[in-house]
């Protein structure tokens, strides 16, 4: 109490933050703010807690999207003869899909030039010995026709 010449007047001091001295009556217009003060606290949290909430998203979109992407693995084996026959062999994960298929030799050049270029000229070279080696064949054959059909023009004439 603060007491002056004319009269006394009570004053109601503000509860010390020290908690040394608990107060007996509350407050009335102390307990709102500090009700809004809990409240803000609370709300706080959760601001700070949704920017979190909104980061975790976009490192899971992330991490789902390289779950999300599968491959597959398939070996194509495509084996030739020095006589150009072609064979193909599929193999995916470890197991023989296909095997022993024959592929025409125009179609393993089309598919070594859609490729890459370095696969078709290597190819393209396989190709070209077994079309030389063909057409070497063929004269041989052409001449050995030759022989036979003269052979049989003699034994006609007799």
């Amino acid at each position: 109490m603060v007491s002056t010449d004319t009269e006394t007047v009570p004053v109601e001091r503000a509860p010390e933050m020290s908690g040394s001295e608990p107060s007996a009556t509350p407050d009335p217009v102390a307990e709102p703010q500090a009700a809004e003060s809990k409240e803000t606290v609370a709300a706080e949290p959760k601001e700070a807690a949704e920017p979190k909430a909104a980061k975790k998203p976009r490192a899971a979109k992330a991490v789902s999207t390289a779950k999300k992407t599968r491959t597959v693995e398939l070996t194509l084996t495509v084996t030739g003869t020095a006589d150009g026959e072609w064979q193909a062999e599929l193999t995916q994960a470890g197991k023989r899909v296909l095997q022993g298929l024959s592929v025409p030799a125009a179609a393993v050049s089309r598919a070594a030039a859609e490729l890459h270029t370095d696969i078709s000229t290597a190819i393209e070279s396989v190709l070209e010995t077994a079309r030389e080696q063909h057409r070497a064949r063929m004269a041989e054959l052409e001449e050995e026709l030759n022989k036979v059909k003269a052979a049989l023009a003699e034994l006609q004439e007799g």
